[in-house]
């Protein structure tokens, strides 16, 4: 097995604090800087897994980086440099606390929601008579509250996100109109590979000066899911599952095994073999959402890699 990133524990100039999400941990260098490193932990039913997945966080944090490049004419982003595979620096942002979740297709939790009878998503209506997987006459945006440490996300509507106080009218209308433009150019960078981009999430954090950015990770397979375009209406009208690349598979191995991070559920024991499966499928989806073969870094030493790379970077 290959050697990953599980916790870490530098000591970068100036740094105040360090905060550690599921998947991601973030330190803080004199309220100015951010070092995001991806880890290769995996996250699910936000449950974070006992064991990591090899090259999980290299290939979050190049997509990621990939597609805040492909977007920044739309949306200014968070970031500096990325001066290792693992890492992103960028600056520091008050991050909003809702998480601006999109989707084009009825799929994943609208679907488990819409098979228990409901028809209302985080103040949104579905349309009634539509099947698993359909598409939506119009992308819907149904936010989320985003989850303290080991708390569940939890749905909200734009109504209760503004009247709580939890983001001001004028900047929600702002969130709203990015994650628009965002969903258009995602779903245009996924055509053009041959995949339909079917939901999404967005974060974003204001700056210093006021200024709305995107943060975090923008259309990776832990934030996004996709279905290959090509065999997509036969297999609908058919009533098939649709071939995906998103960390779908995974929740659906979890359910299988009886685990969705429901109080006195024991997570599934993962063998070598789904570990390498699941790194497998990471690696697929990294080649057809860029379109470029993905490159392994070297993990002989990785804890001195990501240090080495970002003392040089911010020796600069």
């Amino acid at each position: 097995m290959s050697n990953t990133i599980n916790n870490t524990a530098f000591n970068f100039p100036k740094q105040t604090y360090v905060y550690k999400g599921k998947v991601r941990e973030v330190y803080n260098l004199n309220d100015e800087i951010l070092v995001m490193i991806a880890s290769d932990r995996l996250s699910a039913f936000d449950v974070v897994m006992p064991k990591q997945i090899p090259f999980k966080g290299q290939i979050l944090n190049q997509i990621a980086s990939k597609m805040m490049e492909a977007t920044k004419d739309i949306v200014p982003n968070w970031i500096i440099a990325i001066p290792d595979p693992n890492v992103a620096i960028g600056h520091m942002c008050t991050p909003f606390k809702v998480e601006m979740v999109i989707r084009g297709y009825m799929s994943g939790h609208a679907a488990r929601e819409y098979k228990l009878g409901k028809r209302m998503l985080c103040g949104v209506s579905m349309p009634d008579g539509m099947c698993e997987n359909d598409k939506f006459p119009e992308p819907i945006i149904t936010p989320a509250t985003k989850a303290e440490e080991g708390d569940h996300d939890e749905d909200i509507s734009k109504e209760a996100i503004i009247s709580k106080g939890i983001v001001s009218k004028e900047d929600y209308e702002v969130l709203e109109n990015y994650t628009k433009a965002l969903f258009d150019r995602g779903t245009e960078i996924a055509a053009e590979r041959g995949l339909i981009l079917v939901d999404t999430k967005y974060e974003f954090g204001k700056t210093k000066d006021g200024k709305i950015v995107l943060i975090d990770e923008i259309h990776t397979p832990d934030s996004s899911r996709y279905f290959y375009n090509e065999g997509y209406e036969e297999r609908q009208s058919k009533g098939e599952t649709q071939k995906q690349l998103s960390k779908e598979f995974v929740r659906q191995w979890l359910i299988t095994n009886n685990f969705q991070g429901l109080e006195g559920q024991t997570v599934p024991e993962m063998s070598d073999e789904k570990i390498k499966e699941i790194s497998d499928r990471y690696i697929e989806l990294y080649e057809n959402i860029t379109g470029e073969t993905f490159v392994k870094s070297d993990v002989s030493d990785i804890m001195n890699r990501i240090e080495k790379n970002v003392l040089a970077f911010l020796e600069k």
